[in-house]
């Protein structure tokens, strides 16, 4: 059974080989088959946790490529309107260039996406992170750092601005722990991203270890940590395997 001219599967679907979307659509032909714009509970739950972190790889590829976006957002956002099953959690930075849905192709509905500078995995983070996966069913829990990114920056300088002050020392374990040799300021760009990258690490570290209910997930194999460096320049994603300490 074919789909109607102009009517594709969604690529997060075609990207994990999920078919199962078919649905009935449109009042005035009835019996017309449309692929479904948004994730099902059952799409979602067929894939596996590494299916769905291979998919966001396609995603972040064609990104990386300037091929043409599949997202039908206003079909989407209808068919997700009453109900929603994201296939992943994602933290990443407030930076405005650094969107997670659109660095990896994905649409409404696919993932829950929780944003704050410095991509800190606090209290709050936490919590949701927990509703995402064990309310809500997610499967993967992506925490994305940068390039050049800002609130890394101001780590590094000890900047002091009102409420900024208390989250930049959130990011203070992740220059201490960052074994570089060079010059260690926010003026080395190369030193910059070196302790993103290891303020991603810390995260993932944080979500394993102060989150019993995901770590019970974990231990199941129900949900899997993973981490993400975004390229500025190249727009390209290095994902980052987590291993948890014993």
């Amino acid at each position: 059974m074919s789909t109607p001219e102009g009517v594709g599967r969604r690529a997060f679907l075609k990207a994990t080989g999920v078919t199962g979307g078919v649905a009935l659509v449109g009042s005035a032909l009835p019996g017309r088959i449309a692929w479904a714009a948004a994730l099902t509970k059952a799409q979602r739950d067929r894939m596996t946790p590494d299916e769905i972190i291979q998919a966001m790889k396609n995603g972040n590829e064609r990104f990386r490529r300037g091929e043409k976006t599949t997202q039908d957002y206003l079909a989407q956002q209808r068919a997700s309107a009453k109900g929603q099953y994201p296939a992943a959690v994602l933290l990443s930075c407030i930076d405005s260039r650094a969107p997670a849905e659109m660095i990896m192709d994905l649409g409404i509905g696919d993932v829950f996406n929780a944003r704050v500078a410095g991509n800190v995995a606090n209290d709050d983070i936490l919590g949701s992170m927990e509703f995402a996966c064990q309310v809500a069913g997610a499967k993967v829990i992506l925490v994305m750092g940068h390039t050049a990114c800002g609130a890394i920056k101001g780590a590094i300088d000890r900047v002091q601005l009102g409420n900024l002050t208390g989250l930049l020392t959130k990011i203070q374990p992740a220059v201490t722990a960052t074994v570089y040799q060079g010059e260690r300021s926010a003026k080395n760009d190369a030193f910059v991203d070196a302790v993103a990258r290891k303020n991603v690490e810390l995260a993932m570290a944080e979500v394993h270890k102060r989150s019993a209910v995901i770590a019970a997930l974990e231990a199941k194999g129900a949900v899997k940590i993973a981490g993400g460096m975004y390229n500025l320049e190249s727009a390209a994603v290095d994902f980052l395997p987590f291993a948890p300490t014993p």
